[in-house]
């Protein structure tokens, strides 16, 4: 098992499969990896030498934002928009949909399930 960034990286898969089981990288990103670091694509991540999976680490180390401090960046975002009082940070307080989409009906993921009211019938 290869540790990168605090995730255990599954070992059968491919090099950019793999890298995308850790929060902050995608498909692009992984790739984009691979190539900085000289990794071919189609290698496995139980083929990678110590040596590889500790550049891999360090060029994640250096130059992306993953993982804790990623989902930390993200919640003092939406924590700064509420303070403010602006109308997104005003969704977020309510649990609505922020970008604008309808409500009347929809929105049941943001909304929770459906709560009946009574004397609706017609």
């Amino acid at each position: 098992m290869a540790r990168i960034a605090g995730v255990n990286i599954p070992t059968g898969k491919r090099v950019p499969i793999a890298l995308t089981y850790i929060t902050g990288i995608g498909n692009t990103t992984a790739e984009k990896i691979c190539n900085e670091v000289g990794i071919d694509l189609s290698r496995r991540v139980n083929e990678l030498s110590d040596a590889e999976v500790l550049k891999v680490r360090e060029f994640i180390d250096e130059n992306l934002t993953v993982e804790g401090d990623l989902r930390r960046e993200v919640q003092m975002n939406v924590k700064r928009l509420m303070d403010l009082g602006c109308y997104r940070g005003l969704r977020h307080r309510r649990n609505l949909p922020v970008r604008g989409q309808r409500t009347s009906t929809n929105a049941r993921t943001r909304k929770g399930p459906a709560k009946a009211i009574a004397g609706k019938k017609k």
